[in-house]
């Protein structure tokens, strides 16, 4: 008993010296040099980003702040991940539970025969014959022990895993960093399904304008087919003037089946990241809304934050993370591992005896258990490991790298866009002005209709440019903000009905 005692304390306190040390490569995050700005920053560039959360509300339109809202809620991919959190969460519970005993209680009640042909104990319970002369006072035959047997036990196991080497520490870092890259991936869920939904409704929108404005171009050059048609009839114009009016309307309206099907395409889009029908989308979408651009500045703050914005590069780190601690599991797997098991437990023939003092008994054990030859196995897994980590160290050097290119090069494309939008903004104008002053010579009898015409046709072409310029800008746009990174998940939920 007492050098069971001893034994017992031995490895507890060499537990304590040696728990503590970690049995993987000491892992820090890593560091990377970068600019002071982006190449090609805006003015204001090192605004905080975290002053532009719910950045879409700049577009003031309560109807995509609603589309938003809901597509952050109801998306079917995001409650997936959801539950692959739960699922990591679960994970990291089970792994860490192994740091603690495990302790089951059972009770039972046997009956059995020994058979009086055992070669062990057969001739005791097997009738011996008494001699002649004592059998009257003990019969024709005696047994030594009874051959059926019965009784009641009630006990406890206990069993623990001495984790001298961290091999169970290391999985339970590893499975908490799990635990963090599944809400990592679903914070970047929320980034792409939100952009999605905003980028849909925003080109939606974009079509349905550029459609009304179709329209009206389709209508003017009906008109000027029509004026175009009377002059030849009266002799004073030509076949080609006819022939020429004609095509550049049949051009004009093959345009306006494409838009119909880009409007039904960003619907339907919609409709699947909502997990609606399309004819609640429809209903959603009915009153036509004008398309708004941003014009705030935007904000891309300090290279440096990107780092900690980006989810793709915050799920990379992580799992250099995660692979560092698994290899430390590898490198513990190599040493002995130390078990203490225990069984406290009644036993008796009868309930009533069972709880009684002498109805006790025990057993206790320490166990050893080493792969000392496992053909170079564990140096394999430590190598496997190891390189796994130096793949995941350049893939994360890799994702980041492509996120400054991309945001550099998305910088770029908006700057040039706002530089676009204001041409077309003066043509816009100009065009305004020529339709203005034809309409002026008109009435003055110095043109003919036909010129009119040309110029309202000239000015609802440059209004349709400008809109598809707005178009590709707030294209840029999210995905200059996505590219960004930035928390883009609704919480509150009164103020995100305040919005609606």
């Amino acid at each position: 008993m007492n050098a069971m005692k001893f034994k017992i304390g031995a490895i507890a306190a060499l537990n304590m010296l040696v728990v503590g040390c970690s049995s993987a490569p000491d892992y820090e995050m890593p560091q990377t040099t970068m600019d002071d700005t982006y190449m090609n920053a805006l003015s204001d560039a090192s605004m905080p980003m975290s002053n532009k959360k719910d950045w879409w509300t700049c577009f003031n339109d309560p109807v995509l702040n609603k589309l938003v809202w809901d597509a952050q809620h109801q998306n079917t991919t995001l409650r997936i991940a959801s539950e692959r959190i739960q699922m990591a969460k679960n994970y990291h519970q089970i792994v860490e539970s192994f740091k603690l005993p495990t302790i089951s209680v059972g009770a039972s009640y046997y009956n059995y025969q020994i058979s009086e042909n055992t070669p062990l104990i057969g001739e005791a319970v097997s009738p011996i014959t008494i001699p002649s002369g004592l059998q009257p006072a003990f019969g024709d035959s005696i047994t030594l022990a009874n051959a059926q047997q019965d009784g009641l036990m009630l006990g406890a196991t206990i069993s623990w895993e001495a984790d001298l080497f961290g091999r169970i520490a290391h999985q339970v870092n590893a499975a908490k960093i799990k635990q963090e890259q599944a809400e990592i991936y679903k914070q970047g869920l929320y980034t792409l399904l939100t952009a999605e939904v905003i980028h849909n409704y925003l080109q939606l929108r974009g079509t349905q304008e550029r459609e009304q404005v179709l329209v009206t171009i389709i209508d003017d050059q009906k008109r000027l087919v029509t004026l175009v048609e009377k002059v030849v009839e009266n002799g004073f114009g030509s076949e080609l003037d006819l022939a020429q009016a004609k095509a550049m309307l049949a051009a004009t309206e093959a345009m306006l089946p494409q838009l119909e099907v880009a409007e039904q395409v960003h619907k339907h889009r919609i409709s699947i990241i909502l997990a609606e029908s399309l004819r609640d989308i429809d209903e959603r979408l009915s009153n036509f809304v004008p398309f708004n651009n941003i014009t705030d500045i935007i904000p891309t703050g300090l290279p440096s934050e990107l780092l900690e914005r980006r989810f793709d590069i915050k799920l990379a780190e992580r799992e250099m993370a995660a692979i560092n601690e698994e290899i430390g599991v590898a490198i513990a797997a190599q040493y002995p591992k130390f078990y203490l098991t225990g069984a406290p437990g009644l036993s008796a023939g009868s309930f009533d005896d069972l709880f009684s003092s002498g109805s006790f008994g025990w057993l206790g054990s320490v166990g050893i258990h080493w792969n000392v030859f496992d053909a170079g196995r564990g140096d394999a897994l430590i190598a496997f490991e190891e390189a796994r980590f130096k793949s995941a160290a350049l893939s994360y050097q890799y994702t980041v790298d492509g996120a400054f290119k991309e945001v550099d090069s998305l910088l770029f494309a908006y700057g040039k866009s706002q530089e676009n939008n204001l041409k077309f903004d003066e043509a816009l104008k100009a065009s305004e002005v020529a339709v203005k002053k034809a309409k002026s010579l008109y009435e003055a009898g110095l043109i003919d209709s036909l010129a009119v015409l040309d110029a309202q046709r000239q000015y609802n072409t440059m209004r349709d440019k400008q809109i598809a310029a707005k178009l590709q800008t707030a294209q840029l746009t999210v995905g200059l903000y996505k590219s960004l990174g930035g928390d883009w998940n609704i919480v509150d939920v009164e103020s995100a009905d305040k919005d609606i």
